[in-house]
């Protein structure tokens, strides 16, 4: 009896899984970028109060982290928080637009590119990743929005592709991504000095998986991004 629940249990979750799966398929096949994703609570964001210094953070499954691991770093800030696990830069780009001008912040921390280089969608050479990263940059300050530019965390290797040799991937993109912070005076936030071992990837105890922040990853990102914010929101 107990072999045949358990039985019926695995059943279960293999149509439950193959369920999502489908349904992650025909959410991308129609809306690859996810522009629904953030629709229906974009609609409800009012204009910002004077005085409000609004920050969006754009990003993939380490920005939506954030509210699933250390929600409190959020509550209380006009922090709005648009990250989708999993996504690419190209995606962002498209989305950048809704998700992030049209709610008019102060200033946009944009935290990209290691989906990318996992190949998430495809292969993407670490110039085409870098470029959509200038692209959302220039598309904040034409619209006078202060950026802040996220390095990408270290990694070691992607568990769910291994093999692909991220490190001198991930140096190039941020060693790119810093220059162009510089050069043109937007804020550089530098999460992987602060959380690289001696194997250029992420610190065993910052991390659950190699890839993602755990509590303790992000209680030391966040006062890099306080910073980071309170040096953008003095530029002019």
């Amino acid at each position: 009896m107990l072999i045949g629940s358990a039985a019926w249990a695995q059943s279960s979750d293999d149509v439950e899984a193959a369920r999502k799966k489908k349904q992650e398929e025909e959410r991308m096949n129609q809306d690859w970028a996810c522009l629904k994703c953030f629709a229906e609570a974009n609609s409800k964001v009012v204009p910002p109060a004077a005085g409000e210094k609004r920050v969006v953070f754009m990003g993939n499954s380490i920005t939506i982290g954030w509210l699933n691991t250390v929600p409190e770093f959020f509550n209380g800030k006009p922090y709005i928080n648009r990250g989708i696990s999993g996504q690419t830069t190209p995606q962002m780009l498209i989305r950048f637009r809704p998700d992030v001008i049209d709610l008019k912040p102060s200033v946009v921390v944009i935290l990209a590119g290691t989906n990318d280089i996992a190949g998430n969608t495809g292969y993407t050479p670490v110039e085409t990743i870098y470029g959509n990263i200038v692209s959302m940059a220039e598309l904040a300050k034409a619209n006078k929005i202060r950026v802040v530019l996220s390095s990408v965390l270290p990694v070691f290797d992607y568990p769910w592709r291994p093999g692909l040799e991220p490190i001198p991937k991930i140096a190039e993109l941020n060693a790119k991504v810093k220059a162009y912070a510089e050069k043109n005076g937007f804020v550089y936030l530098d999460y992987f000095s602060a959380m690289v071992d001696e194997r250029k990837g992420l610190k065993a105890e910052l991390t659950y998986d190699g890839v993602h922040p755990n509590k303790a990853g992000y209680l030391v990102m966040q006062p890099l991004a306080e910073a980071a914010i309170k040096t953008a929101l003095s530029k002019k």
